[in-house]
């Protein structure tokens, strides 16, 4: 029996051992090794510069960051490189701002009514995928959303500059534990004035509000110096402006303005929403009337191609990349969802999906600020690291110019978020979060995929490090 004892002592000691010694080879990457450039005086030569104003792109370009900031930036020919300067050939590269986008979220579709928090892999993924500034634009966790966006404030974690969103603001009806039904409109207020003082920035209406919750949440938001977007359906676009909203998510996808016969504070019954916007003309009065109801009280509009995009069929998977990032069951249910789409009549056809993409153009082209998102919800084919280069690609197919797609995702969202003085595009002066692409987007789109660095604070990080690392993780954590 010592013996036996003996032995099993001998072998757990040998499998303990072995397992230390595997855990140090395969020691998780901290986020220095996802650093590829870290020197204060970097200078990028050659390149095909887009610089986020919707400016044609520009060739042969020189732009040197010292100290995280862009001190210089023009034709080659005439800007002076530092002699100590870190030198990167950008000769058939391009650079373009960090991507501003403002409907992202820290928390992705685990099935059915659940969603968990991807606290370590998104904001990690997010930039790796050229986002440097985001709006999360909704929360079901949201002291966790603050406690990463401190986290990175403070250097401890990479990710991009967050702008908070408070919990969801809804009424009776979404079958979501994770969010707090609304109980009138004096819950409404206590709701914004408790997350303001928890350090919320801005906050999201959602489907099932009334028009008072609405109007109480615009009034105590406006009062704390915050401002509120909404998903809405319960009330329509035209009574949200009135109210005094800053922005309306989703482009026209979930406008409730065109149904007949639509009740007050209630959601039209499904279909009606989507038959609605089926038989929409965008030349129609009403449509005009809309848009030009939303510019004159200046609200933005956020394009969310990117999700609308997965309920459409015989559009593109998931690209092989963001597949291999989701935990293996989670892959599994997203595929299964995607085949039932391809092979399902869905009322979301694809004439009335590109119909209401170019309702986007037109509202811009009217004069409209609109803003660029994602939104990782659905069924799980938007993921982060991929879907602000998607996004830029479905604006293009929207009809956007490649230079006016860039505008929409860098520089209006860093307007509407205030914070156009600092980032959002390429300029002297100007914090030097960045993106490097190999090849030259502005003549074949696809070129955007390629993005092996991105720079935020002037520090370069190797995108498919960070990959690498959160491969099997969305969906897990």
């Amino acid at each position: 029996m010592a013996l036996q004892r003996s032995l099993f002592t001998i072998a757990i000691a040998g499998l303990l051992s072995t397992a230390s010694a595997w855990a140090a080879d395969t020691k998780p990457p901290s986020d220095k090794d996802f650093v590829a450039y870290d020197q204060p005086l970097i200078a990028f030569t050659h390149a095909t510069v887009i610089d986020g104003t919707g400016a044609k792109a520009a060739r042969d370009q020189t732009l040197v960051i010292d100290k995280g900031r862009i001190v210089a930036l023009g034709k080659s020919s005439k800007v002076k490189v530092p002699q100590d300067a870190k030198v990167i050939d950008a000769k058939g590269k391009t650079l373009m701002p960090g991507f501003v986008m403002v409907h992202e979220h820290m928390f992705y579709p685990a099935g059915g009514v659940e969603y968990n928090e991807m606290s370590y892999s998104f904001p990690r993924l997010y930039l790796a995928g050229g986002t440097t500034t985001m709006r999360t634009a909704g929360s079901m966790m949201p002291y966790a959303d603050l406690n990463v966006r401190d986290a990175i404030a403070a250097g401890k974690v990479v990710g991009p500059d967050m702008d908070v969103t408070g919990p969801y603001l809804n009424g009776p009806g979404l079958p979501i534990p994770a969010v707090h039904v609304l109980s009138g409109p004096d819950d409404a207020e206590r709701t914004v004035n408790y997350w303001s003082d928890e350090g919320v920035t801005s906050y999201k209406a959602y489907m099932q509000i009334t028009r008072d919750e609405l109007k109480r949440v615009i009034d105590t938001a406006h009062e704390r110096k915050a401002k509120v977007t909404a998903h809405l359906c319960s009330v329509t676009y035209r009574e949200a402006v009135d109210m005094g909203i800053d922005n309306l998510e989703h482009g026209f996808f979930v406008s409730s303005d065109f149904v007949k016969d639509k009740q007050p504070d209630v959601c039209p019954k499904s279909p009606g929403v989507n038959d609605s916007l089926a038989a929409v003309d965008p030349k129609s009065a009403d449509v005009k009337l809309l848009m030009r109801d939303m510019i004159n009280h200046h609200v933005a509009l956020t394009s969310t191609l990117t999700v609308f995009e997965t309920f459409v069929p015989n559009r593109p998977k998931a690209p092989q990349g963001a597949l291999d990032l989701m935990l293996p069951e989670v892959r599994a249910q997203y595929e299964a969802t995607w085949d039932k789409v391809q092979n399902s009549k869905s009322r979301m056809t694809p004439e009335t999906y590109l119909k209401l993409a170019r309702m986007e153009k037109q509202y811009a082209d009217a004069g409209g600020l609109l803003l660029a998102g994602t939104d990782p919800t659905g069924y799980g084919g938007v993921v982060p690291g991929y879907s602000s280069k998607r996004e830029v690609e479905l604006l293009v197919e929207a009809g956007f110019g490649f230079e006016q797609a860039v505008k929409v995702a860098t520089s209006n969202g860093a307007k509407y978020l205030g914070r156009d003085a600092d980032v959002g595009t390429l300029a002297v002066g100007k914090r030097a979060d960045l993106v490097l692409i190999d090849g030259d987007p502005a003549r074949h789109t696809a070129d955007i995929e390629h993005m092996p660095f991105v720079f935020k604070n002037g520090v370069g990080y190797d995108t498919q490090k960070i990959f690498d690392a959160t491969r099997d993780s969305v969906g897990l954590h």
